[in-house]
């Protein structure tokens, strides 16, 4: 179970599907950003050790990207999970309902965040790159600061997710 963001943080199948496509997402997300990174930093595709082991890269853990995921979950459960489940007038399950959702938030949400360099080099620090950048803490802290800008929402350890109030 993912702590509680916010107080009415109590969709329990919500939660149950987002955990269950965490590692999935989250290598599909590792490819885009490798892709991405790609494009804009090799658009001739010239084959040196850098590029090899960008494309080599295959993830053995990935518990350092577990709290973004896990951050992005409790974004999108504050913004569109309401804790009446709906009636689904086609049979299927909720649960699935909810997977296909916020699979396809999921990725909408990644491609535009790879739009923007500091996340592509985030994530790419936090994997590709980890070995030669022990610093993991500070890819970690960049990533959840462009959560913070991207939906305007701050993360809190202890209170969760708080607006962010403009004066």
């Amino acid at each position: 179970m993912i702590r509680k963001f916010f107080p009415l943080d109590k969709n329990y199948l919500l939660e149950e599907a987002q955990l269950s496509l965490q590692d999935p997402l989250l290598l599909t997300l590792i490819e885009k950003v490798k892709t991405e990174y790609m494009q804009r930093h090799n658009p001739l595709g010239v084959m040196d050790e850098h590029t090899k082991k960008i494309i080599r890269y295959r993830p053995k853990n990935l518990k350092l990207l577990h709290p973004f995921y896990q951050n992005m979950a409790g974004v999108y459960r504050y913004k569109f999970g309401d804790s009446q489940l709906e009636i689904l007038w086609d049979g299927t399950d909720h649960v699935q309902n909810y997977k296909d959702e916020w699979s396809s938030v999921f990725d909408q949400w990644t491609s535009s965040f790879c739009e923007h360099h500091q996340f592509l080099m985030a994530v790419m620090d936090l994997t590709v790159f980890l070995p030669a950048n022990r610093k993991a803490h500070l890819a970690e802290n960049r990533m959840n600061s462009f959560i913070t800008q991207f939906f305007d929402l701050k993360i809190h350890k202890n209170r969760g997710i708080v607006e962010m109030k403009v004066a």
